[in-house]
Order: C-alpha cells, then structure tokens, then sequence
C-alpha cells in the first residue's frame, strides 16, 4: 500500500526485452537505500516488486500485462519517473489510500499555467469514469492528486509549485500518456451495492494491474 506522496525522480537506466515481459533498470538511490529483493517500489504509480539493488539502482520484471495496460511500456532509457516506496504501519497518510495497481491510463490534453500553480487537463477512459468525483481523490502516475472538476471524459488537477518540481508532472507535455488510479474505497462500495458501471459492464469483471 502507498499514499501517493512522491519520495524520489528516479531515471530509467536500461529496458531488457524478455519477450512476454521486460526487465526494467532504474535509479533511485533514496528509494533502494533499504530496499531488498522481493521489496515494492511504485514507479510512475505501478506496484513493482524489486529483484535486485546494487549501487543506487534496482531492477524489476514487468509482465506483458502490465505493459499493455499501463504506460510503462512506453518508457525508454533516459526517461524519469516517480518512486516511492510503500508505507509502513503508523507512518503518517500524507496523500490516500494508493494500491499501485492500476485502472486505466489518460492522456494530458491541456496545461494551462497561472503564477504559483498550474491546471492540468486529463483525458478520462470511461470504464472508470464513475469512479472520479470533484474535490475526489485520484492517483496520476502514482501522485496523489485532489480532482478540480470531472466530466465523462476528463478531468483537471491543479499543481503546485513542488509538485511540478519534484514529480514527473513537472517535464511531461500534451499528448504525454499517464497512469491512472482511482480510489479504492468507490470500488469497494460499488461493489457492496452491487452496481454496474456506466458502460453497462459488471464491475466484478474488472482486472487491475499489478
């Protein structure tokens, strides 16, 4: 379980083609400082789980699935992202309940700075459209955010100035693929009532990634 506070920009180093799955090398020397084999870490939102740490980097194998489904299919050597480790039991909840797996990715369809902030518009897929509400919690490549305003097919976040810093936020640009991560708890109440999703779909048929 992770809270959506970002500890670390880490860096892809290397990206090994494994055939049904890749072998990912990254740099994070604040998050692989106590990180050990069979450890998570969550890069760019995506719950990882470490095989090997060795001089400030780690390695993790990602499945075809969660390639498919996420953006880290796209990431290539250079490419930063966000680290963070998971929380432990009595630290504080700084952001939300964040399970790294996740439900869908968007694309970011609008930046509009201000002077101390910026509005960030992001395209929404439908089958988890349901799920985002305004002044609702959402996770964007693991970051948790506060949502201003949600439609059926976007929703905006306004970034502060540390967060455009210290995250990937900050670098991406229009037409940029994120990933997306609702919060849990309007799955788990939309399972107890029993309810379909908009698009007509049992939401008990619903994988997300891990």
């Amino acid at each position: 379980m992770f809270t959506g506070i970002v500890e670390e920009l880490g860096e892809v180093v290397a990206v090994e083609d494994l055939g049904d799955a890749s072998r990912f090398r990254l740099r994070g020397p604040l998050v692989t400082d106590d990180a050990k084999h069979g450890d998570s870490i969550a890069v760019n939102g995506v719950c990882l789980t470490v095989v090997e740490t060795a001089d400030g980097q780690f390695t993790a194998d990602v499945m075809a699935e969660t390639l498919k489904r996420s953006s880290l299919g796209a990431l290539v050597p250079g490419a930063r992202v966000n680290l963070e480790r998971p929380m432990q039991l009595g630290g504080r909840l700084g952001g939300h309940l964040v399970q790294g797996h996740v439900d869908g990715t968007g694309t970011i369809l609008e930046r509009t700075p201000a002077e101390h902030w910026e509005l960030v518009k992001i395209s929404l897929p439908t089958g988890i459209a349901r799920y985002v509400v305004e002044k609702g919690s959402i996770t964007v490549d693991g970051i948790s955010l506060t949502v201003v305003d949600a439609a059926d097919d976007h929703f905006t976040v306004s970034l502060i100035p540390t967060t455009l810093a210290l995250t990937t936020l900050g670098i991406k640009q229009v037409g940029d693929p994120v990933n997306l991560e609702v919060d849990v708890v309007a799955k788990y109440v939309e399972r107890m009532l029993g309810h379909e999703g908009r698009d007509g779909h049992d939401t008990k048929q619903k994988e997300d990634v891990q």
